[in-house]
This record gives structure tokens, C-alpha cells and sequence, in this order.
């Protein structure tokens, strides 16, 4: 499937074929409208969805009793007339962990189905260093940490989406190539559930800049923009492509590798092997070559030990003037107003939003991108683009991860049917 709503799970669902099955895709439906509105009235979801009054109270009914909704008070609609008692998604007890893996770090997001954040930290962690083997041991770690403390909040997980900066092969949850990891046709989602032993939590694997493309068009600064590009910004830079409300994946779900378009070929060598990439001019350890000489050369740790720290201390120096540092992000901010050009020329979207260290420096980096981008984009006149700054800042993949397990739960209700995620009767 070339495309994919970012509001269904991956690969779609099956048509009704049978009264259990259409009772479950009349679930889903009635989650979904709850999921995209604050609250509805049943008559209300009965107007939209088509379904009969009768059926939407019996479908209310049942995900009341699962605890999946929850009353919310009462609509009254002009000046005489029933009042209309509105529900809203609540599911308090249902849990959604997204976790993202990258160069310096792993980052966790545990929420519940309402969307009520749980748990969210950040772990530094020298992964190209550690290698795959002790990499996916510390995952496994965190991930079973993040999961006890979401046990002890009551909300029981019901999936991992994990997010790496990586081609993966989402069917069979295999990264294929992860160049800036050094990790190949590795078996992440078997490896990850295998180490959590007897939980037998299903596990979801994206790229990152899907994941964080999905979290901006939910809840970012774009948000249900239908023509929009995400740009990660840390050691290497991906790209999350929605057009027409679709995530955009290609003939094999590799699309979105913006970060290897091939801008110089006389520049330095990239991670994947291949020279004068994007990402080798705006990626975070090329910025911190010529902003931070006596930084970039530290080897203790990964290329980038912390990305949002770097970023952080690289805004210090801004702030205070240092004419380096100004001169450097100048520099960089040209070539992502390239690189945007060369994605707005392709895609046409109405904004390209940025996040990582290029949403920390946007006041000093989007100046100088907008210029470029507008100086190089075809069509500026008839269909203007601009670039925004997240403000979901370095944790959009693994926020968009849970967000990923939250829409594939509502898009199969079934799996929040199971029994073991109900709390026990006292």
C-alpha cells in the first residue's frame, strides 16, 4: 500500500463479513469520532456515521461498560428540545508506549488511550558505540521500566511503537538500513518482544520521521494540515511526507530518506556511504564542525553525545552573539532552505515543519531558510510555502509512536476487547 491515512493503522481493515465483524468495525467507527472531537452526543455520531440512533446508544453502551468512554455532561441544542448527554474517549486503563532509538539517545512516551501523557523521559545512550546486541538489551530495559511505572499509574500497556532513524521494513518490523546506527536487517520488533519474556506485547516499528510526521499532523504546530512535510533535525535528517491527509511511504515504504538528497558532490562522505548528502550540511555534527570546532572532535561518546544539550549550548552562544556561531547557523539555514526547495518543487506542501535542534535554533536558522526556500521554489507566487517550528521538541518520534499504537488499538477494537486489559472484578 503506497499510502496511508494517518488516521488508520497500517495496511487498513478487512470489510465486514460477518455481525461480530461489523459490530467491531461499528466500535471502531463510533472510537474514531470520539478520538478526532473533544465530545459527541450519540445522536450526534448517529448523524455523522450514518448508523441508527438505536445502534450508536448499544455501541455507547458496551464501551461505557469497557470503560473506553465516559460521560461528559449534556449538550442542550436550541431553545426547546431533550438535552443531549455528550461521551468522550476516556480508556484510562488502556496504554500506548512509543520509545524512539537514535544515535545519543532513547526517548519514552507511555500514554493512555485518552492521550493523558504517563510516563516520558529521555536516556542518553551512546548506541552506535553499544552496537545492535547491547543496544536492543538497553531498550528492553527502558521499555520494561516505562511499563512498570504505567502498570503502577493503571494504564496496562496494550503495544510498543518503536521509532528509528532507519528504512524499516514495517510488516516484519525489520530495520533494513539504519546508516547513522550501523545497524542492518536487524530483527528489531521480534528482538524487543522476545526481551520483554512473558508480556507477549506486540511491537510496531517505523521510521522516525514518519512517527514524528504523524505526532505533527495530530497535535503539532501544522496540525490536519493535508500537504505538509516533517524534517527531523539531529545527526541525521529524515523526513515524514503527508500528502492529502496521507503519510506517503512509496512502493516499499522507504520514502521520506530527504536527508540523502544529493546537494554537493564535491561535500564530505555521509553515514550512508555516499558523498555531498543534505544531511552532511545540516545535520547537528555539522553544524557543531564549524559552531563548535573543539566539540565535534570529543569522541567519548557518539558523534553527538546529547542532541538537544548541543543544541541548547549552541542557542547559548547565539543568544550572546558569538559571530562563529551566527555565522555557522547562517550557513546551515541556507542549505535547509536548498534542500526545503528541492522537497517543496517535489511535494508541494503548504509548510515544512522542522524539529530537533532545528526547531531549538529556529530563531536564528528559519530566516535565512525562508529567504532560501523562496528564492528557489518554482511556484512561490501561486502556492507560497513556509517553515514552522515544532514545539513537540526532541520527543515528537516517540510521542508519534504511542500515537501510532493508540490508532491501530481504535482501528481493531478487538484488541481493546481482550479481557486481560479490564480491571479485575473485587
Amino acid at each position: 500500500m503506497a499510502q496511508e491515512h494517518l488516521t488508520r493503522a497500517a495496511g487498513g481493515t478487512a470489510p465486514p463479513t460477518s455481525h461480530a465483524t461489523l459490530r467491531r468495525a461499528n466500535l471502531s467507527l463510533v472510537l474514531r469520532q470520539l478520538r478526532d472531537h473533544v465530545s459527541r452526543s450519540r445522536a450526534d455520531i448517529a448523524d455523522v456515521t450514518g448508523l441508527h440512533r438505536a445502534t450508536v446508544s448499544n455501541l455507547v453502551a458496551e464501551l461505557l461498560d469497557r470503560r473506553l468512554v465516559r460521560e461528559v455532561g449534556t449538550e442542550h441544542v436550541g431553545a426547546v428540545g431533550r438535552p443531549r448527554r455528550a461521551v468522550a474517549l476516556h480508556g484510562a486503563h488502556v496504554g500506548a508506549l512509543g520509545l524512539e532509538i537514535n544515535v545519543g539517545h532513547i526517548s519514552v512516551h507511555g500514554c493512555d488511550l485518552s492521550g493523558r501523557v504517563v510516563v516520558e523521559r529521555r536516556v542518553g545512550f551512546d548506541t552506535v558505540g553499544s552496537g545492535p546486541d547491547r543496544s536492543l538489551r538497553r531498550l528492553g530495559l527502558v521499555a520494561g521500566e516505562a511499563i512498570e511505572a504505567m502498570q503502577r499509574a493503571g494504564a496496562v500497556p496494550a503495544g510498543i511503537g518503536v521509532a528509528v532513524p532507519a528504512l524499516v521494513d514495517v510488516a516484519r518490523g525489520v530495520v533494513a538500513l539504519a546508516p547513522n546506527l550501523e545497524w542492518y536487517d536487524l530483527p528489531l520488533a521480534d528482538r524487543l518482544a522476545g526481551a520483554l519474556g512473558p508480556l507477549r506485547l506486540p511491537v510496531t516499528v517505523d521510521n522516525d520521521a514518519n512517527l514524528a510526521a504523524l505526532a505533527e499532523y495530530t497535535s503539532g504546530v501544522a496540525a490536519g494540515t493535508p500537504h505538509m512535510v516533517y524534517l527531523t533535525g539531529e545527526v541525521g535528517v529524515g523526513g515524514g511526507i503527508v500528502v492529502e491527509g496521507r503519510l506517503l511511504r512509496g512502493a516499499d515504504g522507504f520514502s521520506g530518506e530527504v536527508g540523502h538528497l544529493p546537494v554537493d558532490p564535491a561535500g564530505a562522505r555521509c553515514g550512508c556511504g555516499r558523498y555531498g548528502c543534505w544531511e552532511t550540511k545540516v545535520g547537528l555534527e555539522a553544524l557543531m564542525r564549524t559552531a563548535l570546532p573543539e566539540r565535534a572532535h570529543e569522541r567519548a561518546g557518539p558523534p553527538v553525545p546529547d542532541p538537544e544539550e548541543r543544541a541548547a549550548e549552541i542557542a547559548a552562544g547565539l543568544a550572546a552573539g558569538d559571530p562563529r556561531m551566527l555565522e555557522a547557523v547562517a550557513r546551515v539555514g541556507r542549505w535547509l532552505g536548498l534542500g526545503g526547495s528541492i522537497v517543496a518543487n517535489l511535494f508541494n506542501p503548504r509548510v515544512i515543519v522542522v524539529g530537533g535542534y532545528f526547531a531549538t535554533l529556529a530563531e536564528w536558522l528559519l530566516p535565512h531558510a525562508q529567504t532560501e526556500l523562496e528564492r528557489l521554489v518554482v511556484a512561490r507566487h501561486a502556492a507560497p510555502c513556509r517553515f514552522a517550528a515544532s514545539d513537540l521538541g526532541f520527543g515528537a518520534a516517540s510521542r508519534g509512536a504511542a500515537s501510532m499504537v493508540i490508532n491501530q488499538l481504535i482501528d481493531d477494537p478487538t484488541t481493546l476487547m481482550d479481557p486481560l486489559l479490564r480491571p479485575a472484578t473485587p
